[in-house]
């Protein structure tokens, strides 16, 4: 039996979502909590890995099981053994050539950036921060340019493992809510820091040391080198996974509240 999972965390003690040496991710974590639940030990999938101190409100992983138990038992089950940093949302019984990453239609991300002469305490490990007033019409013009299918070379880390920088992307907004800028990205799927790589290159644009059109110099020449650096990680949320109808996956509500703002992600069907 093929189970699929939505799981949200907080990043910020984690190194990661990867399982890797030493432990410390939150891979180690929910496979630890599944193996004490089920008495076996566990091996999950999942949508997109996440590096160190980035947060997730709707990851998505699968799992295979013999464990026969209700979907209630097994998110009741899986958090009873978490961390008070990790949940499970929904638990879903899926076919068996589901996959949560191969699957996947759509991936989302939001960074969440506060945008003050002075930084952040609230918000401390939850949001970016930069100093200097940014022009949200001028990013938003350059985020434009993302849109539809294209090379995203200049916005990959060097240790990229992906086979191909081309990706879609299907959304790119770039909003303010009082001292908080919030970004939009939703595409096929992302390449390795491409995010952070994108905010930090808008937020260049939006100081007003590139114009707009600066980006679709970047995408054409695919030279990481001439982009801006990688913004940290605190601010990036794996917002939404989302798939085809025809898998069955629950719609569910990943909201994240902003100041002056309900604005809400939802990981499941696609539309």
């Amino acid at each position: 039996m093929r189970l699929a999972l939505a799981v949200e965390y907080d990043g910020s003690s984690f190194r990661g979502w990867q399982q890797q040496p030493g432990g410390g991710t939150v891979q180690d974590a929910l496979q630890d909590a599944l193996r004490q639940f089920a008495g076996v030990p566990v091996t999950v999938v999942c949508a997109g890995r996440t590096d160190a101190g980035v947060h997730a409100l709707g990851q998505v992983v699968h799992l295979d099981t013999q464990l026969e138990r209700s979907m209630f038992a097994w998110v009741r089950g899986a958090n009873t053994f978490l961390p008070a940093a990790v949940a499970v949302r929904w638990a879903q019984i899926v076919a068996d050539d589901f996959h949560a990453r191969a699957s996947a239609y759509s991936r989302h991300y939001r960074y969440l950036l506060i945008n003050r002469a002075h930084r952040t305490g609230a918000w401390h490990g939850k949001a970016g921060w930069y100093h200097h007033p940014l022009d949200v019409a001028a990013m938003q013009a350059a985020a434009d340019l993302l849109l539809g299918e294209r090379d995203f070379s200049a916005f990959r880390a060097a240790e990229c493992q992906a086979i191909s920088p081309v990706k879609i992307m299907r959304r790119a907004e770039v909003r303010r809510f009082d001292d908080l800028v919030v970004f939009d990205f939703e595409a096929s799927a992302f390449l390795h820091h491409m995010v952070r790589n994108l905010v930090g290159s808008l937020v260049a644009v939006g100081q007003g040391k590139h114009s707009p059109e600066w980006i679709a110099e970047l995408l054409a020449c695919g030279d990481r080198r001439l982009a801006a650096p990688t913004f940290a990680a605190a601010g990036l949320y794996l917002a939404a996974v989302r798939y085809q109808p025809h898998w069955g996956l629950p719609h569910t509500a990943a909201t994240l509240f902003l100041p002056g703002a309900f604005d809400s992600c939802v990981t499941g069907r696609a539309g």
